[in-house]
């Protein structure tokens, strides 16, 4: 049997989680059913002293009962380098400064302590970016702020899909068909906002059929749901509309899956969730990838059992 482990949770406030949908919250169920101490905390009551990595953190049982899902303990100020042995980071995006801070003060305790996934490796791997090491698995893409590469792409490819690199949650995504006559009031709206470079790609008609919810653990791939967009939607995301329906892999998704799940395991990446669609790879999620409870509904698999078996073989 594997032994008790203490598990600190960085994460959004557990009055706001939704317990039909939050990865979170199965993956501390399931902590709980095996008997390991949770504590929550926010990332805002982490902090770096002296060398010591610190939070204040409360003890927390948790049970699927809608309006009360959760209670607290009294708040203590736990040591994450010398308290607890598993840190889950599961605070939601954006990939901001904040949220790479964080990283870096996690940092200071892992592998000590096990943060899951790796600080190092989250920070090192945004969705957008770290998808481009694998170009023979994407549809193509250009990564800039400059106008004039923008033009040229969208006149090689006509349809294209023009989103913010660090956004979340299907935030800022436009698909901009040839007669689109916005692309510049787009990029002058986002370079308004940002310093930072756009992500442009040619548009995947695929979409139409679902973009592919992959989740890999330990760079194993064992199960996935498909979202469908909503009519007149370009964006599948479900909290813009978009539907969960079962699926299965397709020999390209596993050949994708093949090939990137090595390169996660390296990195210290226990759970991530790839997106796919019509056979390209688009991102890889790694900072709070979702999508546990929608495959355990459809296809009665519980991933966190093999999350945690995961965590639990290395520690």
């Amino acid at each position: 049997m594997a032994k008790t482990l203490r598990v600190a949770v960085q994460m959004d406030p557990m009055e706001s989680i939704g317990i039909e949908g939050d990865s979170t919250f199965v993956l501390m169920l399931e902590a709980q059913a095996r008997g390991h101490a949770l504590w929550h905390y926010h990332v805002k009551d982490l902090a770096l002293d002296a060398g010591r990595v610190t939070a204040w953190a409360h003890p927390v049982e948790v049970r699927r009962v809608k309006g009360d899902h959760f209670t607290f303990g009294d708040p203590v100020e736990l040591d994450l380098g010398r308290d607890v042995d598993v840190v889950l980071m599961r605070q939601d995006p954006p990939f901001d400064m904040a949220y790479i801070t964080a990283t870096h003060i996690l940092e200071h305790i892992h592998p000590r302590t096990l943060v899951v996934n790796d600080p190092a490796s989250v920070r090192n791997a945004p969705e957008k970016l770290f998808v481009t090491h694998f170009p023979d698995l994407m549809p193509e893409t250009l990564v800039t702020a400059d106008r004039r590469r923008i033009a040229r792409f969208r006149e090689t490819h006509g349809d294209i899909i023009i989103k913010p690199l660090f956004g979340n949650g299907g935030a800022g995504v436009f698909h901009l068909r040839p007669d689109d006559p916005n692309m510049n009031s787009l990029i002058e709206m986002f370079t308004e906002r940002s310093r930072e470079p756009l992500v442009i790609q040619k548009y995947v008609p695929a979409v139409r059929q679902g973009d592919k919810r992959i989740i890999l653990v330990d760079g194993e791939a064992l199960g996935a749901i498909n979202r469908v967009p909503a009519e007149g939607e370009a964006r599948s995301n479900m909290h813009v509309g978009g539907k969960a329906v079962q699926t299965v892999l397709t020999d390209r998704e596993k050949e994708i899956c093949a090939a990137i799940g090595p390169e996660l395991r390296k990195r210290g990446m226990i759970f991530v969730g790839i997106d796919v669609i019509g056979g390209y790879l688009t991102e890889i999620n790694v900072t709070s990838p979702t999508g546990l409870q929608e495959v355990a509904r459809f296809d009665g698999v519980h991933l966190e059992k093999a999350i945690w078996d995961a965590i639990e073989a290395k520690r």
